[in-house]
């Protein structure tokens, strides 16, 4: 059928067990205004589907330009989903920037592709995206009516899913361009005078390459020094701990071990510390910087 006789807004994907890919896929392409949900049919019938403008994990056929997006073909040799095929073609078209598309990629799609491909290994204790998804299925045997009201169960958690996590991501990319222009004037450390969500922005502006050991933020009416994360992925690993010796302190004894008025408290896994003051952050952070090859903030 000629794509312009086809269903405007409309979007076709398989009936009976859905799974996690063709769900996030919809509700991508419903939060992008792409599709209306009333016009999400399902069904694996060819002729019927060839009326709908989206084809979504069904039909056996991966063209963009047609907008069908299916991954069972023996002629697609890629590691994508309909999930991944879906954000990509968003991401594309302009409706993700491409820092929205890579935050719901590495934290959210990446792991429903990994598992709607097979590639993914049940760890002991991990519950996916994927895996709350398929308990929405109606218990069998369900009739039709009962599938599709499951279906469209997965398809509203899927929708509050996403809109919390853009939500979300708006928020923490709005300190995108502060935390980039501070990675550019700083070495070992680096000094905010804001709170600010900071972690996955600092990893965005190629905080991997960055040399940057530790940082002082403020934190409501204390002063954080802490140290930065090895990665994205492994949020709880340092580059570098603050001192042994300041492990699991609190108060005086935290002041008197350190030398510097206003400690609060070090974490017993070195990796934090609250001071009063920001005068007192920076003298702790000067501190630890002259334990690295003798750097002071002078040299910062």
């Amino acid at each position: 059928m000629v794509e312009s006789k086809r269903i405007p807004r409309s979007l076709g994907t398989h009936d009976g067990t859905f799974h996690a890919d063709e769900v996030t896929a919809c509700a991508l392409l419903l939060i992008c205004n792409c599709i209306d949900r009333e016009l999400i049919f399902r069904t694996r019938d060819p002729i019927v589907l060839d009326k709908y403008e989206y084809v979504c994990d069904v039909g056996g056929v991966f063209d963009q330009n047609c907008k069908r997006f299916d991954h069972h073909q023996i002629e697609y040799e890629g590691e994508l989903s309909s999930c991944g095929m879906i954000l990509n073609f968003l991401e594309e078209s302009g409706s993700f920037s491409k820092l929205q598309a890579t935050a719901l990629r590495n934290t959210l799609v990446f792991g429903i592709d990994e598992d709607d491909c097979g590639r993914y290994s049940k760890q002991k204790g991990v519950c996916t995206f994927s895996m709350v998804i398929s308990n929405f299925n109606a218990l069998r045997p369900f009739t039709r009516e009962e599938q599709e009201n499951a279906f469209h169960a997965a398809l509203d958690f899927c929708l509050g899913y996403l809109r919390r996590f853009l939500k979300r991501q708006e928020h923490v990319l709005s300190s995108f361009e502060t935390v980039k222009k501070t990675l550019q004037e700083s070495n070992l450390a680096l000094i905010f005078d804001e709170s600010m969500p900071w972690v996955e922005s600092f990893f965005l502006a190629g905080g991997a390459d960055h040399p940057a050991l530790f940082l002082v933020m403020p934190s409501h009416n204390e002063w954080h020094l802490r140290s930065i994360p090895e990665s994205l992925e492994n949020p709880m690993r340092s580059r570098r701990y603050l001192p042994e010796c300041w492990a699991g302190l609190f108060g005086e004894e935290f002041e008197k071990e350190s030398k510097i008025k206003g400690g609060i408290f070090c974490h017993k896994n070195r990796f934090l510390s609250v001071w009063k003051t920001k005068k007192a952050s920076l003298e702790a952070l000067e501190f630890v910087l002259k334990l690295e090859k003798g750097y002071t903030l002078g040299n910062e």
